[in-house]
């Protein structure tokens, strides 16, 4: 691998992972935020997984329209106001920072009032640990061996891991990826690069 392969490789990882955690959801598809969605935006919000990081995009008609992030009593009785945020710009990104509950009313209490409201509920953070060893019975044969060293850059396959160590999948939004698939994908990306 060249230098610049060598150089490009944290980059590009880190790129593939952040693409692949952080979503970004159009908050009512094609209709955008309006009074009368196609699909009630809670019912919306039901068939989506939001987690942390994700964004929600408002799109609307900027000076017609806003969106309030408020308390839940807010949304609840349409109060505007007292948001904790309000976007006015037409086309508001939203960054869900922290897992838990999140209120969004439209600023004109009319359309609130009419059913332009979305609450959504973002998933904690689940920290992908390994399992707990299997407890397996004192045994009189050889001993275990010491966790092996994996270079990442061979391409020949390891032996089968003791089952206390960690996998070497990791899970990034849905899909379960491994070290060799990563190597693979910047060994042809450098090898591009070389023939341009």
């Amino acid at each position: 691998m060249t230098f610049l392969g060598l150089l490009l490789l944290p980059l590009l990882l880190s790129f593939l992972s952040s693409q692949a955690l952080a979503r970004k959801f159009d908050v009512g598809g094609r209709d955008g935020w309006v009074v009368k969605p196609y699909e009630n935006y809670n019912h919306w919000a039901q068939r989506n997984r939001f987690q942390v990081n994700d964004t929600l995009h408002f799109k609307y008609i900027e000076g017609s329209d806003s969106v309030l992030a408020v308390k839940e009593e807010d949304y609840n009785s349409c109060n505007t106001n007292s948001p904790m945020e309000k976007m006015d710009d037409g086309d508001s990104i939203f960054h869900l920072n922290n897992s838990g509950p999140f209120f969004f009313i439209s600023g004109s209490t009319q359309n609130c009032q009419n059913g332009q409201k979305l609450f959504i509920i973002v998933m904690a953070v689940r920290h992908h640990n390994p399992p707990p060893p299997t407890p397996v019975a004192p045994s009189s044969e050889a001993p275990s061996l010491p966790p092996q060293q994996i270079d990442p850059f061979s391409f020949s396959s390891p032996g089968p891991s003791p089952s206390n160590e960690p996998s070497s999948s990791t899970r990034f939004g849905g899909f379960s990826t491994s070290v060799g698939v990563g190597v693979w994908v910047i060994l042809i990306f450098t090898s591009f690069i070389e023939l341009v």
